[in-house]
């Protein structure tokens, strides 16, 4: 039997129509993909660090949904065709192939095939979304509406990706479709206000394929991405020392975010 860390997806089922997602806070890399990876790539350095933590307790009986394997092994917040989310901008792949800083993360000539990247869609990415779907089933039979908050965070300076400093909160709905317009709205208006922050809606980031594939409001089902600079909750390198009392700050804002979406549903 595998251990838990072992298994492409963690879950705790609740019962409160709010399922938050985390598909980057995963450090598991199997050992035949460790080999391949270079130093750039053993680094992990584009971890969503100390994510779980940071939102741990903030809703109690929400549904949990986190991917234990690391994004280089495969993105499980990319479209599983291999379809660029942001045409023309500087990103990454489903199956990664640079880091943030648009460095090589395989040694060369070892980089996956179209024969690896599919074993790793089949055994990791495809597992996590059909945990989402099926939580996001179960809620929909007892809940009117069924919100996906998807988790993420990221240095505040990444210039390959993005110009100068990344707002605090960065919130994604692919222009504004994937959830009701009141819900975004109590979201961003909360950001806004919030006293020390900045925030930005629909900016860099407009939401992954997590947010877009699964965002349909006409049919209850509403998602929002949030993008979290790391500088609110932790220090940008190693060894991403998570920072307890700025951390607390930033929860206060989130609990609050949470609870007014789970008053919208």
């Amino acid at each position: 039997m595998k251990s838990a860390h072992m298994q492409p997806v963690h879950i705790i089922k609740g019962n409160r129509p709010v399922i938050i997602a985390m598909p980057h806070t995963g450090l598991y890399v199997p050992r035949r993909i460790k080999t391949v990876l270079n130093e750039r790539g053993l680094d992990l350095a584009d971890t969503d660090w100390h994510v779980d933590r940071l939102y741990r307790g903030l809703v109690p009986g929400a549904t949990i949904v986190r991917a234990n394997f690391h994004r280089y092994v495969i993105d499980a917040n990319r479209d599983p065709s291999g379809k660029s989310l942001y045409p023309g901008q500087n990103t990454t792949s489903l199956c990664p192939l640079t880091d943030f800083s648009g460095r090589n993360i395989y040694i060369k000539d070892r980089e996956p095939d179209t024969a690896e990247i599919e074993r790793r869609r089949l055994a990791f990415h495809a597992p996590y979304h059909t945990a989402l779907k099926n939580e996001i089933s179960r809620l929909r039979r007892t809940h009117k509406n069924v919100v996906l908050y998807d988790c993420h965070s990221i240095r505040s300076r990444v210039p390959f990706l993005f110009a100068g400093d990344l707002p605090d909160f960065n919130i994604g709905t692919n222009e504004s479709t994937t959830c009701d317009p009141r819900l975004e709205k109590t979201v961003t208006d909360i950001c806004e206000s919030a006293p020390g922050f900045t925030s930005v809606l629909n900016g860099r980031f407009k939401g992954g394929w997590t947010t877009r594939h699964y965002g349909k409001p006409g049919a209850g089902i509403h998602a929002i991405q949030m993008e979290l600079s790391q500088r609110t909750y932790m220090d940008e390198m190693r060894p991403w020392t998570y920072g307890p009392n700025r951390a607390r700050k930033i929860r206060k804002i989130l609990r609050e975010i949470l609870r007014s979406i789970e008053r919208f549903c």
